[in-house]
Formats: C-alpha cells, sequence, structure tokens
C-alpha cells in the first residue's frame, strides 16, 4: 500500500524493445524476465489521480499487463515514436461520447501528434468508441490532481526534451528523466538532493544521444540522488551480470516494477 503514490515501470527498454529483431545476443536470448522489456512508460496511481508518462507501442500491451482500466491524464516527454505511437490506443479510456482525456506536452510534441493523428484533433470524430482528448500545452508548471508538476528541460542528442519533477506542495517526491544525454542547470538544480530519481541509463558504452551507465551513475551522485533507478535499456545491459556490480543507491528497473512512495 502506497501514502502518497505509487509508481510502475511499464516498459525499461530503448526505442527498438529487447529483444531486438534480429539479435541473437546474449540478453536478447535470456529468459530472465528482467531482461525482456517493452518500450519505456511509467503509471502513477495517487489516492485521487491516475496517470501515464507517454504511450509507446507497446502501450496496448503494457496495459493488459498491468490491468489499466482508467486514466485522468497523459504527460510526454517528447515526440519520438517509442514515447508516442500508442497514442490511438488511449481510445479506451475515452469510450463515451462526453469523455475525454488531458494530454499534456510542449508544444512542438503537440504538433507532432497533430500531424501524426489528424482524425483525433480535428473535432469530427467525438463519437463513442473514439478518442477524445483535451489539449494542454505545457508552458511551464501545472497539476494533476494533488501533484504538482514541472517540466525538466534536457538535450536527448539534437533534440531538446523535458523529464519531469511531480511533488506534493514542497514535498519532492520523485523525477523521471528517460531520455537525455545531458540536463540542464535549472533540471539539475531542480532535482539536486531529490529522494527519488528514474534516469536513462542506455547501455555500458558511450552513446551520443544517451547517458551511458556510467554516466548516469555520475550524475545521480554529483546530484546527491538517495535513489536512482536506471532505465530505457538496450540490449548491451544484462541485468544479473551489470546489477550487481552498481554503487549502492542505483539500481536497474524492470518492467512491472513498482515503488510506494
Amino acid at each position: 500500500m502506497f501514502n502518497r503514490a505509487e509508481i510502475t515501470f511499464l516498459g525499461t527498454g530503448t526505442s527498438i524493445g529487447v529483444p531486438v529483431i534480429g539479435c541473437d545476443c546474449e540478453v536478447c536470448a535470456s529468459d530472465d524476465p528482467k531482461n525482456q522489456r517493452l518500450r519505456s512508460s511509467i503509471l502513477v496511481k495517487t489516492h485521487e489521480v491516475t496517470f501515464v508518462v507517454d504511450t509507446g507501442p507497446d502501450f496496448r500491451q503494457q496495459c493488459l499487463r498491468e490491468g489499466i482500466c482508467d486514466l485522468n491524464a497523459v504527460l510526454y516527454t517528447h515526440s519520438h515514436s517509442d514515447h508516442v505511437m500508442g497514442f490511438d490506443d488511449l481510445r479506451r479510456f475515452t469510450v463515451f461520447e462526453d469523455e475525454q482525456i488531458p494530454i499534456y506536452a510542449e508544444s512542438e510534441t503537440m504538433e507532432r501528434l497533430k500531424a501524426s493523428f489528424p482524425y483525433i484533433f480535428d473535432g469530427e470524430n467525438r463519437y463513442r468508441g473514439y478518442l477524445k482528448v483535451d489539449p494542454q500545452v505545457i508552458e511551464g508548471d501545472f497539476k494533476i490532481g494533488e501533484i504538482d508538476v514541472t517540466p525538466l528541460p534536457v538535450t536527448h542528442g539534437k533534440v531538446e526534451t523535458i523529464g519531469f519533477l511531480f511533488s506534493s506542495g514542497v514535498e519532492r517526491l520523485f523525477a523521471y528523466i528517460p531520455d537525455a544525454k545531458e540536463l540542464s542547470s535549472e533540471a539539475m538544480d531542480r532535482i539536486r538532493g531529490i529522494d527519488l530519481l528514474i534516469l536513462d541509463g542506455l547501455q555500458p558504452g558511450h552513446h551520443p544521444t544517451h547517458l551511458s551507465i556510467g554516466e548516469a551513475v555520475e550524475l545521480a551522485q554529483q546530484l546527491d540522488v538517495e535513489q536512482t533507478w536506471l532505465t530505457h535499456f538496450s540490449c548491451r545491459v544484462n541485468y544479473e551480470a551489470l546489477e550487481p556490480r552498481l554503487p549502492d543507491g542505483i539500481g536497474l528497473a524492470w518492467d512491472g516494477m513498482r515503488i510506494a512512495l
């Protein structure tokens, strides 16, 4: 039972998922469920609201696995396909004619959603069974129920994207940054000393657009984070081999993992 919120990792995989199509590496061939990763997303529940961050192409499968039947909002970090292409599957949360779901995204991401799914935004398909959305462009802090949400500017290669800081009043609950190579000074100041951080850690080796495991560990230690869970892994991350080698207070998340706050 959670007091403030419960976080469920719907997926912890990179853009092509793990196992990777056509790959026969040790991780892709593994029967360890912690090496089997859908595209990265989280579900957050409080006593008042339930929402997800990102709806990748595995969103339907994730909802079925976790028994998700109700959603009050959807947040988007950026417009890459592994974070948005399950958008239409949200239709099951707006079945009736008068139902709609708020979606929160920065302006560029919202425009990409409109370009990819014009039939959802054109106002012509507000029928039973169709997806009906209430677009909310992120321009600063906002609230979902009793949760205060602060966008965190980060750089993901050549793409400016965001993570999120979730708070309850003055209490910072956790931060979620699934795709990043560098954090802005603003983002770092916002999360310095936080109790819980969920952070991109693609693979052990260098990558031009994602934090490596080593870079993520160094960043978490620099920010004096109490507990960091890494996510958004490629098939170069073997859970059983890598997890025991991580410093105290830093771990590898897995699909279906829950954190009670």
